[in-house]
C-alpha cells in the first residue's frame, strides 16, 4: 500500500535535497509535484487542499528557507500534516462497560463485510475477548450460511437463529444479543445487509438495527481498491447512519492509497483497521503514524517486529542464531526457517514494512516474490534423507535425481538450491568469523534476534 505515492514524494524530497539553497521558486515547485502526487494517489480533492495549505503556509516560512537542513524541514511538515489528516493517534474499538458490546458492520453489497467480520472477529479473540457473531442479511441468497463458514474456519461461535426468524432482520438481532448474554460472551458482531447502492430501505433498516441494539460502534466497511467512490460511499453512511470507524479491504491491493489519506478528512471518522490479505489473520489496527512512515519510505518496522514476535517462537529463534554463529545451519534449519516465515503473511507485505536504504534497498522492496518458488524449495529439502539434510556433502548425482523426482522437481532445480545454500554458509561463515563478525558482535540491533538471523 502506498507505493506509488511514497516514490513520488521520496522524487519530491531529493530534489529538494540536491538544491543548493532553498528559495520560494524552488518550494513552490516542490509543494506543486507533492499536490500533484497526492491527487495521483487518488487522494480527495478536498483533501489535498488542506493538506497542501497547511503545509505551504508552513513551508514557505522564513523558519525553513533559512534553516541549516531545510529539505528534513519540508520532510518534517509534511509528515506532521499527513499525520494531522490520518489522526495522530490509533484509534481504538470502544466496548461498553456493560456486555455485550455490539459492533455493526455496515457497507455497500461486495465491499468485504461477512469477512471483515470474522477477522475482526479472531482479532477480539486473540486478545482475549469472547466474541460472538450474528448475521442480519436475509436478502442476499446464502449470505447467512457464508457468515456460518466463516465463523466455522475461525472457531467462532455464530447466532443461527429459529426459522420463524429467518426473514426478519431485528428478530434475528434481538434473538443474537440474548443469546449472547446468555452465554457469557462480551462482544457481539452484527454483519448487516448491503445493496450495490444506497437506498432509503437499506438506511430505514439499519437505523432501526441501531436503535434496537445501540451499538458502542458502527463499523463501515469498504473496498480500498474502489477509492473515492469508498470515500463518498463513507460519507453518505456517515450522513444517515453516524458511523464511528472505517474498516479498508484490499489494501494490500491498493498501490496509491487515496481512500486511506481521505476518510478522516471527509467523513471526521477515523480508519481503524485494514484488511491486507486473504486469509483470517491478514487484517491489522491501523496506525496512522506508521502509515506515514510507510508513505515518506522510513518503512514500518514496529509491525514488522511485531509479526514477528507472533510467529517466531523466541526458544528457537535463539536456537538458530547459535546455528548461524557456529556455522551449523543445515538445509533441514534452512527448510523450517522457511516455514516460519511464511506464517508471517506474504513476503512481499513483509519486504514493503522495511525502510529504503538506497538502490538495494529499493530494489528489494519493489521485488515480485514467487511463492511458489518457497514451496518447491521445501519440497525438495522434504524429499531428501535426514542424514542428507544435515549434511549436503553427501549428495551425490544419483542422490540429486532421487530427490528432483520425489519433489516433482528437476536436477537442475536441486543443483540450484544446493548451490544458493552453500553460497550462503560461506557468507555466514566470513560474517560470523571474521573482523566484520568480532566489530557488529559489540552492536545490538533490537528485533534481529527473533527474525532468525544473528544479532552479531
Amino acid at each position: 500500500m502506498f507505493e506509488n505515492l511514497s516514490d513520488k514524494l521520496q522524487k519530491v524530497f531529493k530534489n529538494l535535497r540536491g538544491e543548493g539553497r532553498l528559495t520560494a521558486q524552488n518550494m513552490e515547485t516542490a509543494l506543486k509535484e507533492i499536490r500533484v502526487a497526492l491527487l495521483e494517489a487518488d487522494v480527495h480533492f478536498r483533501t489535498v487542499k488542506q493538506l497542501m495549505e497547511s503545509v505551504k503556509e508552513k513551508a514557505l516560512g522564513q523558519e525553513v528557507l533559512d534553516s541549516l537542513t531545510p529539505a528534513q524541514q519540508v520532510i518534517k511538515i509534511v509528515r506532521d500534516e499527513l499525520l494531522k489528516t490520518l489522526g495522530t493517534h490509533q484509534a481504538k474499538l470502544r466496548l461498553s462497560s456493560d456486555p455485550p458490546s455490539v459492533l455493526m458492520i455496515v457497507g455497500l453489497q461486495g465491499s468485504g463485510k461477512t469477512t471483515s467480520a470474522g477477522k475482526l472477529a479472531k482479532h477480539l479473540a486473540k486478545q482475549g475477548h469472547r466474541p460472538m457473531l450474528v448475521s442480519v442479511d436475509v436478502y442476499r441468497p446464502a449470505a447467512r450460511q457464508q457468515l456460518s463458514v466463516v465463523a466455522k474456519d475461525i472457531a467462532i461461535p455464530v447466532y443461527e437463529g429459529t426459522a420463524e426468524e429467518a426473514g426478519k432482520p431485528v428478530d434475528l438481532a434481538r434473538s443474537a444479543r440474548r443469546e449472547a448474554t446468555q452465554n457469557n460472551k462480551d462482544i457481539l458482531l452484527v454483519d448487516t445487509a448491503g445493496r450495490l447502492h444506497i437506498d432509503e430501505e437499506l438506511m430505514v433498516e439499519l437505523q432501526q438495527l441501531k436503535d434496537l441494539l445501540n451499538p458502542v460502534e458502527i463499523l463501515f466497511v469498504a473496498d480500498a481498491m474502489t477509492g473515492q467512490d469508498a470515500v463518498k460511499s463513507a460519507d453518505e453512511f456517515h450522513k444517515r447512519l453516524g458511523i464511528t470507524g472505517v474498516i479498508l479491504t484490499k489494501m494490500d491491493g491498493d498501490a496509491r492509497g487515496g481512500a486511506a489519506l481521505s476518510i478522516r478528512s471527509v467523513t471526521g471518522q477515523p480508519l481503524k483497521f485494514v484488511g491486507i490479505g486473504e486469509k483470517p489473520d491478514a487484517f491489522e489496527p491501523f496506525h496512522p503514524d506508521r502509515a506515514v512512515s510507510r508513505i515518506l519510505g522510513m518503512g514500518d518496522v514496529l509491525s514488522l517486529i511485531e509479526k514477528v514476535e507472533q510467529t517466531i517462537d523466541q526458544k528457537q529463534a535463539e536456537k538458530m542464531q547459535q546455528k548461524l554463529m557456529d556455522n551449523e545451519f543445515s538445509l533441514e534449519d534452512f527448510r523450517d526457517q522457511l516455514k516460519q516465515l511464511r506464517k508471517m503473511g506474504p513476503l512481499e507485505s513483509l519486504l514493503g514494512m522495511m525502510p529504503d536504504m538506497g538502490p538495494l534497498g529499493k530494489h528489494m522492496k519493489n521485488a515480485k516474490v514467487d511463492e511458489k518458488e518457497l514451496t518447491r524449495i521445501v519440497a525438495i529439502i522434504d524429499s531428501m534423507t535426514p542424514n542428507e539434510r544435515v549434511n549436503h556433502m553427501i549428495i551425490n548425482g544419483s542422490r540429486r535425481r532421487r530427490i528432483a523426482l520425489g519433489s516433482g522437481t528437476s536436477v537442475q532445480d536441486v543443483n540450484g538450491l544446493l548451490k544458493q545454500y552453500t553460497e550462503a554458509r560461506k557468507m555466514m561463515k566470513m560474517i560470523s568469523g571474521g573482523m566484520l563478525g568480532k566489530k557488529m558482535g559489540k552492536m545490538k540491533l533490537p528485533g534481529f534476534g527473533n527474525l532468525g538471523f544473528p544479532k552479531f
